[in-house]
């Protein structure tokens, strides 16, 4: 097992945390906090287990072109779950992808996005997890392909890939933009689907938003651009609204697969927050692709 952080820096963040307010699931405001970023990142999506609203004891297998990947419980059960982790164990794993043994997360688990999240906002997700009930289901073994299986291997595509966080306000925006690249990028981790990836499967910065054919589980995710074409130039910003709310696109079809469980968590934004994603995808680049993978939001 090998611990990224040097001994230094390990001590000063636990240092850091010995001094932080404690996040508990005793702080009602806290956890409700959390639950709306739960919901807000899908969470329970991957780690629902058997269903989008069941306890997130995980066994969902994400399949990929590195192995498949089995999604970990993370009630707070103390054997099976994150029951046993600290604030400080759970920050780490967000916010620079290593667990609490100290072994490099594979970045099927989006910590790259989740890393760009604010303390504040990772200790209330903590708190929301630990209010929840244990669910004393253990972990299945990943089937990674070889060599993809050996952790250490993370250091190098760490080094080319990985920027850890927190996503820091562009203060030439306003507040709409702003809350909504967090929203996008840190918390709801569009770019994770809906941008293609090259041979090691990172994220192509350049065809951000451009779609992703063959995206998680085999699924096609769309360009979800500004481009008039093959994006969604032609949408306003009420027409992503809605589909953010009900899942019903401008021509009154209706997303489906991946995107159906995204619009689970969406609809349950505030109208404000919806808003805000709105605003921000309106802003990117447009990117024509020669393909479109499938009907925008589908």
């Amino acid at each position: 097992m090998l611990c990224l952080l040097p001994r230094a820096s390990a001590l000063a963040l636990s240092m850091l945390f010995a001094f932080m307010p404690p996040a508990n699931a005793s702080d009602p405001a806290a956890v409700a906090r959390g639950k709306y970023l739960y919901t807000a990142a899908g969470c329970g999506s991957c780690h629902g287990g058997s269903g989008h609203d069941s306890a997130p004891s995980g066994g969902l297998g994400l399949d990929t072109p590195f192995g498949l990947f089995r999604v970990p419980n993370i009630t707070p059960d103390r054997a099976n779950g994150i029951g046993t982790w600290s604030l400080g164990d759970f920050h780490r794993a967000m916010r620079d992808g290593i667990d609490r043994e100290g072994r490099y997360l594979y970045p099927v688990f989006p910590y790259p996005s989740f890393s760009r999240m604010t303390d504040t906002d990772i200790a209330d997700l903590y708190a929301y997890l630990m209010s929840l009930p244990p669910a004393a289901i253990a972990n299945k073994p990943h089937e990674a392909k070889p060599p993809f299986g050996w952790r250490d291997l993370l250091v190098v595509w760490r080094a080319l890939y990985f920027t850890p966080g927190p996503l820091a306000p562009d203060r030439s925006q306003d507040d709409a933009w702003n809350r909504g690249n967090y929203l996008v990028h840190a918390v709801s981790h569009c770019e994770e689907c809906h941008t293609p990836r090259n041979a090691l499967g990172a994220l192509r910065a350049d065809r951000a938003f451009s779609g992703n054919i063959g995206g998680p589980a085999g699924e096609n995710a769309p360009n979800i651009t500004p481009n008039r074409a093959t994006g969604i130039g032609d949408w306003s910003l009420d027409d992503i609204e809605t589909l953010l709310k009900t899942g019903m696109t401008p021509d009154s079809d209706f997303v489906g697969s991946g995107m159906r469980a995204v619009v689970r968590g969406t609809s349950q934004l505030t109208d404000a927050d919806r808003h805000a994603i709105a605003v921000y995808l309106k802003s990117v680049t447009p990117i024509r692709v020669d393909v479109k993978p499938s009907q925008p939001g589908g």
